[in-house]
């Protein structure tokens, strides 16, 4: 299964800030969305990652003043990103190996997509699943 056949049908818009957004306000948002991640964005192009573990890290560098900073010091750059064409098992083996949870899905320069890890384990287990279901089924017919 690809990433494209993910996203299919995704109609919540994608939500992203600026690099010059202030944590502060970057980090409410995490909070108030429930989410633990954002694309930082310029334009249609995505020039990075806002997430939990960069407030981590920066406020253990910088202290509380950190809230105060621009996304764009503190977010992750350059961003991992992948194609909609992008296998699931070879999206979660780029998000194993470079320690990530999150990965914009970008075509032509745009971003179409974002997912998280738990999207890609959710849709391994379903096809696991339905794979085991359908061959409990066969063994029952034969």
């Amino acid at each position: 299964m690809t990433i494209a056949h993910l996203i299919e049908g995704r109609s919540s818009p994608i939500i992203t800030c600026s690099a010059g957004t202030k944590v502060s306000d970057a980090t409410a948002l995490l909070a108030e969305k429930r989410i633990g991640a954002l694309p930082v964005v310029d334009g249609d192009a995505v020039v990075g990652i806002f997430s939990e573990r960069d407030v981590i890290y920066c406020l253990h560098s910088d202290g509380p003043e950190m809230l105060d900073h621009a996304v764009g010091r503190v977010m992750t750059t350059p961003a991992v990103t992948v194609a909609p064409e992008t296998e699931v098992l070879t999206a979660l083996a780029l998000m194993t190996k470079r320690r990530i949870r999150h990965l914009p899905v970008v075509r032509d320069g745009t971003m179409i997509g974002f997912v998280s890890i738990g999207d890609l384990v959710k849709s391994r287990i379903d096809r696991i699943e339905s794979e085991a279901e359908a061959m409990r089924a066969y063994i029952q017919a034969a």
